[in-house]
């Protein structure tokens, strides 16, 4: 089994990508997407970001995972919020499963028909995304001293 060093190391080089990758969408491409009406501006860093994107995000669920069993959070106890650790597993299961449902939620219904006419929702959506990214490396840098 992989030392927990090795794990957190992956996990904070797959963070590094994923919320990486959305505050530059965010910062960088989404401003001129909305300044120029231009949706495709959104659509060419998606489809380039996302083969680097998505395993980034499963390789954050799997070191997260492996990470909480090691710190003596089992499945059974996720949700609990019964100790400062469980509490981090738990915010940041919470905040992962609204990231899925955004991600299911522009996948299906935004990005399809993804025009000048629904750049404003897709905004929302990467403002949020990004907001979450940045909210679990926060709750998760509070395991070095204990939890929440």
């Amino acid at each position: 089994m992989m030392s927990h060093h090795l794990l957190l190391i992956l996990h904070l080089i797959a963070a590094t990508i994923w919320v990486g990758g959305h505050l530059l969408l965010l910062c960088r491409y989404l401003p001129q997407a909305l300044r120029d009406r231009d949706s495709s501006i959104i659509s060419n860093f998606e489809k380039k970001f996302e083969p680097i994107g998505l395993p980034a995000l499963l390789i954050l669920l799997l070191t997260g995972v492996f990470m909480a069993y090691k710190y003596g959070v089992t499945m059974q106890s996720w949700f609990s919020f019964s100790n400062p650790i469980e509490r981090v597993v738990s915010i940041k299961l919470t905040l992962l499963l609204l990231t899925a449902v955004l991600a299911v939620h522009a996948r299906l219904f935004i990005i399809p028909k993804l025009s000048s006419k629904n750049l404003i929702e897709m905004a929302i959506h990467i403002l949020l995304i990004s907001l979450i990214g940045l909210s679990m490396l926060v709750v998760g840098s509070s395991m070095r001293f204990g939890g929440i």
